[in-house]
């Protein structure tokens, strides 16, 4: 069975850094795209990263440059380097995965958050 799980969140102040890791299980990444989303109370999901390889990713409009998302096929774990981290990135993040993830298809799952798995989830709270 297919199986994400999230770790690296925690509590910094603002201008801090972490780093997520979701481990992935019962897949092969080399055909997937991967996902980072998150979700802060009273507020919809949204996406935050996109991959399908290194040189394939996307992010959403808020990340003004400050997030670098990258995955290790070999060892099956995505990352996510968050950097200069703002109050407002408090939320829970959540690893995703699509597992047949042809072409460019990885730019529409993340608009749509059609993944096929989801983590549990890692809460990443930003304080001022």
């Amino acid at each position: 069975a297919v199986q994400l799980v999230e770790s690296g969140g925690g509590s910094v102040q603002s201008g801090g850094s972490l780093r997520l890791s979701c481990a992935a299980s019962g897949l092969t990444l080399g055909t997937a795209c991967m996902f980072w989303f998150r979700q802060a109370p009273g507020r919809e999901r949204e996406g935050v990263a996109g991959i399908k390889n290194n040189e394939s990713t996307t992010y959403g409009e808020f990340v003004e440059g400050r997030f670098f998302v990258s995955k290790d096929n070999a060892q099956k774990i995505l990352y996510l380097q968050m950097n200069n981290l703002k109050p407002e990135d408090s939320a829970m993040y959540y690893c995703a995965v699509k597992l047949w993830c042809p072409g460019d298809e990885y730019v529409s799952v993340f608009r749509t958050q059609a993944a096929n798995y989801w983590g549990q989830g890692t809460q990443v709270t930003v304080s001022s």
